[in-house]
């Protein structure tokens, strides 16, 4: 069974981005505790994604390419709730960190994320790498499709 293991932490306010991110919007076509279905789409590219219930930090995650035209009608069925980001892939001490700058209703909030081989992984972060918050959901981008970061002080 694939697994995503998975950290996610708050960007500093000194981070700044370096070459080209990825825009993406992504919607969640079902969000439940036990199980999201996720669809993504980039300019050329789209994805449908199966997660899994989440158990400690890692769960079950099964993704798989689809058509673009395809992923757009998928993301029209999540209006209005979608997420719309920019992604930036950044190689620091040997692994990938996944730095996401959201836009729209989502617009201040800056996460990194980075994938692990098992949940006891060491790894160094970067200076620019603040707060764990792996087990806050409130910044799982399925929380955010619903309750933009922009609503957090109401």
């Amino acid at each position: 069974m694939p697994m995503e293991i998975e950290r996610k932490f708050l960007v500093k306010k000194n981070w700044r981005p370096s070459g080209t991110g990825i825009r993406y919007k992504q919607g969640y076509l079902c969000k439940e505790p036990e199980k999201t279905v996720r669809v993504r789409i980039s300019p050329d590219t789209a994805w449908l994604s199966i997660k899994g219930a989440m158990r400690g930090i890692s769960r079950p995650e099964y993704e798989y390419t689809i058509p673009p035209d395809e992923g757009r009608e998928l993301l029209a069925l999540c209006q209005p709730y979608v997420v719309d980001k920019t992604r930036y892939r950044i190689n620091h001490a040997g692994m990938i960190w996944e730095v996401d700058v959201f836009h729209g209703a989502n617009q201040g909030l800056i996460l990194a994320e980075i994938e692990l081989e098992d949940e006891q992984q060491t790894f160094l972060k970067p200076d620019w790498v603040g707060m764990d918050v792996s087990h806050d959901k409130r910044y799982f981008n399925s929380y955010l499709a619903r309750h933009p970061f922009n609503t957090w002080g109401e």
